[in-house]
């Protein structure tokens, strides 16, 4: 890295650094009920919204209707998003015309949303109204956004209580993070992007005149759509002189926000974050990075004020911290040594393929690993151009289980998961019941630990088996051999962890992608968070075990190293063949 790289990294962690403590103490005096400097303004809106939707604020619930509540809220969202989806052709605010879904992308992409993984099996700009983006994915990328949070505050609740059923209201939490938390901070943010270029408005799609005319070769089609022949086998082609464009508008800078503040990932164009109307300078950049990593940073300070202890936050931050930055350290190694292939052919240097030249190599890769270090999906790099081992990097991230720093809310429960398996194995090494934050560990956290660890993980392998079987799948690869095996478990890694990301060269708007892949979304959100509600109740009802002297100490760094070990041994352990017939092989078929 150059100087400017080297400082504009090490200014970007000391700025995420410095905003953790403050936003993090804040969200733990919301959900805590506590007053903040927003409380004039914003309680009666908040108390206005109990009344009109009977909710008692002061009533609190168990892990079991806590989870009803979730569930069923988040089923009435697939719904909606669903209809909207499937009728957007009829509906305000389309300027350029856009037909309704098919049911099978519909059910996808509704899925997709309303689970916080935003993958897109279409082009937004084409296929999606400036309706359909404001009032079904915008709006989702909030809610979704809360309901991790509000998971992650029950978990939370779990440790703290002792004795007590109860986790609090999930309304009351949903409420309070949307209104306290993410909109004002979208909303500050969204004008900051305004000012970076990021566009906001209602026009009709622009035509204008290329500065210099191009052209292309375009393939001939017969009257049912097929690529026409010769006699050899060949595309027969025309020859076609392009000289103008049309730029695609929109209501982007409003999403664009939330979109990364909630670890959405979801683009309103195709190009997402690569787009100069969504990423128009190194600035924005920067920022829409910050957004990715601040919340689920916060959490753990918030976690540790909520507990009573912050030093616990600043160890789990601390790992995530510590395999966040070893992961671009890799990738910026690997991918600044360059391809030795391209060498050969005279082109030294760093590997800039699909990576822009306003961000450089340091402001690509820094966005690529916290894109998928949490479950945001945003791009603004083309993972399939990078290198066989910085390919990995990315990939790995998100078979991790998305818990340096992950998403919103499930990044944090899911580290606590990790935790309590840390914890429960050193128990076993010294031979005495396990405790964590003076709840023992006994068999049924256990249980439910390795639910929120596993589920993803077994998902992927079975679907990924799956679809190097399937002929559909098979025919959706644009690359063969290793390659194409890195773009299938990237694409069903994705879905599953909730990331949303793709590696590309794969196209995804095929049956099987949107079924199976709506299962794996479905499964990699629903089935940990069920799992970790369980455990939270059943923390909940334990009494508190005050600390002796062989009690393991979590708030220092031994443990810290000890759950780094643990969530490398088990993600070394479920994915290693997978990573050895996918990105090293194809390493070392550069290589060689």
């Amino acid at each position: 890295m150059n100087m400017y790289e080297w400082l504009q990294t090490i200014l970007f962690f000391i700025v995420l650094l410095v905003l953790i403590k403050p936003l993090g103490t804040f969200m733990a005096r919301v959900f805590q009920g506590e007053r903040t400097f927003l409380s004039p303004i914003l309680v009666p809106c908040e108390n206005l919204l109990y009344r009109v939707c009977g909710v008692k604020k002061d009533e609190e619930m168990g892990w079991k209707r806590y989870a009803w509540s979730m569930l069923l809220f988040n089923l009435a969202l697939f719904v909606s998003l669903f209809a909207l989806l499937m009728t957007q052709h009829l509906l305000p605010l389309n300027p350029q015309k856009v037909p309704a879904f098919t049911w099978q992308l519909a059910l996808n992409t509704a899925i997709s949303f309303v689970t916080n993984t935003n993958w897109q099996a279409y082009v937004g700009e084409q296929a999606a109204s400036y309706f359909t983006q404001m009032v079904g994915l915008a709006v989702h990328n909030f809610v979704s956004a809360a309901t991790g949070i509000a998971i992650a505050i029950a978990v939370i609740r779990g440790f703290v209580r002792r004795k007590s059923s109860l986790l609090g209201n999930f309304w009351v939490d949903m409420t309070r993070c949307t209104l306290y938390i993410l909109l004002p901070i979208s909303i500050i943010l969204s004008l900051v992007l305004v000012s970076q270029g990021v566009i906001q408005n209602f026009s009709a799609y622009k035509t204008v005149p290329l500065v210099q005319k191009t052209g292309y070769d375009k393939p001939k089609l017969d009257d049912k759509g097929a690529a026409l022949k010769d006699a050899k086998g060949n595309p027969v082609t025309e020859s076609v002189t392009v000289t103008e464009v049309q730029l695609p508008m929109g209501p982007v800078a409003s999403q664009e926000a939330i979109k990364e503040l909630g670890t959405n990932g979801g683009g309103f164009f195709n190009a997402n974050s690569a787009h100069p109307f969504e990423n128009p300078t190194p600035l924005a950049n920067i920022i829409e990075i910050l957004l990715i990593l601040l919340i689920p940073g916060a959490l753990t300070y918030t976690f540790g004020v909520m507990v009573g202890n912050t030093r616990q936050g600043w160890a789990l931050l601390g790992v995530m911290l510590f395999l966040l930055i070893v992961a671009f350290g890799v990738l910026q190694g690997v991918e600044g040594s360059g391809n030795p292939l391209v060498a050969k052919l005279g082109v030294a240097g760093a590997n800039m393929e699909g990576k822009d030249v306003r961000f450089g190599l340091a402001g690509s890769n820094l966005f690529t690993v916290a894109t998928t270090a949490t479950s945001c999906g945003a791009v603004n790099t083309m993972h399939d151009s990078l290198t066989p081992m910085g390919g990995m990097m990315p990939l790995s991230l998100i078979l991790l289980g998305e818990i340096v720093f992950g998403g919103v809310g499930s990044g944090l429960y899911t580290m606590l998961a990790f935790a309590v398996i840390a914890v429960f194995v050193s128990g076993l090494m010294i031979g005495r019941t396990p405790e964590y934050l003076g709840k023992k560990i006994e068999v049924r956290e256990m249980w439910m630990s390795i639910l929120v660890i596993l589920t993803a993980g077994v998902t992927v392998l079975i679907l990924s088996g799956i679809a190097m079987i399937t002929p559909q799948a098979v025919a959706s690869m644009s690359n063969p051999g290793a390659h194409g095996l890195s773009e299938v478990l990237y694409a069903i890694a994705s879905m599953a962890n909730n990331n949303g990301s793709a590696f590309a060269g794969l196209n995804a708007n095929v049956n099987f992608y949107n079924l199976f892949g709506s299962l794996a979304m479905t499964l990699g959100r629903y089935v940990p968070a069920i799992a970790v509600l369980a455990m939270a109740g059943s923390l909940a009802e334990k009494k508190y075990v005050p600390p002796s002297l062989g009690t393991l100490p979590t708030d220092k760094v031994p443990f810290a190293l000890w759950l780094t070990l643990v969530i490398l041994i088990i993600g070394a352990l479920t994915f290693f063949p997978a990573l050895s017939l996918g990105p090293i092989v194809e390493h070392l078929q550069m290589m060689g």
